[in-house]
């Protein structure tokens, strides 16, 4: 069996090679250089090419410049963008770590390469991709569409092309699944999973001695992965796992709540009970919402206030929900979910979710 895919260094295209190499493929793998911030992951990549080589496993690797054709694009990945957003991987912000028509510029090259392959070996030929599901929302070239419909193109335009096919086993997964598929994968190679994922990247913005941030979205991505299968990323972060896992844990909440519209569990957030002076900002946005002044302990288990700010704005909204009719309070500065708003004896009370806020003191 033979295939062709593109490695990036990074967790998702590592855990392909080392399924494509324990169902028996021979692989080669290209690595591009697309003047990407994070290239260390092409170094990465380079390691545990190395490391596969010292434990008697052949894989063939060639890396290719494409920093100058593609240094004419707009993104945040590319050196000379604006910096990287911080946050979950969803958030509208990751948009600009998309790099335009990226993966159809590298599937091309792949096909040619793939197609060359069947024709000198005289062999039906792969093009595999670690793409899946969680790149769906930001990334449009990470759907199954765009691959089905670049493969026909593919055909169209080339003989022989039916023997080349793309290969997208993960596709409908994630990375947890990406992980726990990599962990079986290494146990038939007899290798160590660990080190090889130590020799990965997925950092979008790592220090200059290539540490993980923890804070990127694909960052955050990843560490929720690892806490999910039960393991600590063997990757080194700029901080210890505990505090990056807690920063991922916190992304990962705020978004649940602020863009899903749920709720975090009651006494359990850091505003509770706080009641130092000063201001509470939009955690999304920025934009100012309530002051300490108005802030009270109502007992309900979240943050309440009697009045917004002034300019505040915030949007109100008729919540039917759960079988309840209640306000629902939205930010009017980027229209996220904040927590609900109760009309009381006492007066005014402001139910407001810890996570979408960030305490400025005085």
């Amino acid at each position: 069996m033979r295939a062709v895919m593109a490695l990036s260094g990074g967790m998702d295209s590592t855990g392909l090679l080392m399924r494509l190499l324990a169902e028996g493929y021979k692989v080669s793998c290209i690595s591009y250089d697309y003047g990407q911030k994070h290239i260390i992951e092409i170094d990465r990549a380079i390691q545990n090419i190395n490391y596969l080589m010292n434990n008697g496993i052949e894989v063939e690797h060639k890396i290719t410049d494409l920093s100058d054709v593609m240094g004419l694009f707009h993104s945040s990945l590319i050196t000379g963008g604006e910096e990287i957003p911080e946050g979950h991987y969803e958030e509208e912000q990751m948009k600009s770590t998309v790099v335009p028509n990226r993966n159809a510029i590298f599937s091309s090259i792949l096909y040619g390469y793939a197609l060359s392959i069947a024709l000198k070996e005289d062999i039906d030929v792969k093009i595999a991709l670690g793409v899946h599901s969680g790149d769906h929302a930001i990334y449009p070239d990470c759907r199954p569409e765009f691959y089905e419909s670049l493969g026909d193109s593919f055909a169209l335009g080339n003989w022989d092309s039916e023997r080349v096919s793309f290969h997208l086993p993960y596709i409908d997964g994630d990375k947890e699944s990406i992980l726990r598929d990599a962990l079986v994968s290494c146990g038939k190679l007899g290798i160590d999973f660990d080190t090889v994922f130590a020799n990965t990247n997925t950092s979008y913005n790592p220090d200059v001695n290539g540490r993980s941030s923890g804070t990127s979205g694909a960052d955050v991505e990843r560490i929720l992965a690892f806490h999910a299968i039960g393991r600590r990323d063997p990757v080194e972060y700029v901080s210890s796992w505990e505090d990056v896992l807690n920063g991922a844990l916190k992304s990962q909440l705020r978004y649940h709540v602020m863009k899903e519209n749920g709720t975090e569990r009651p006494f359990t957030g850091e505003y509770d009970k706080h009641y130092n002076d000063g201001i509470y900002n939009c955690a999304d946005c920025g934009k100012k919402l309530f002051s300490s002044k108005s802030k009270f302990d109502s007992g309900c288990g979240w943050p309440a206030f009697s009045k917004e700010i002034e300019d505040a704005d915030i949007t109100q909204l008729e919540d039917r929900s759960y079988g309840m009719t209640r306000i629902e309070v939205r930010c009017s500065g980027c229209d996220s979910h904040l927590g609900h708003l109760f009309h009381e004896a006492r007066g005014l009370r402001y139910c407001i979710n810890s996570i979408c806020l960030d305490f400025e003191g005085e």
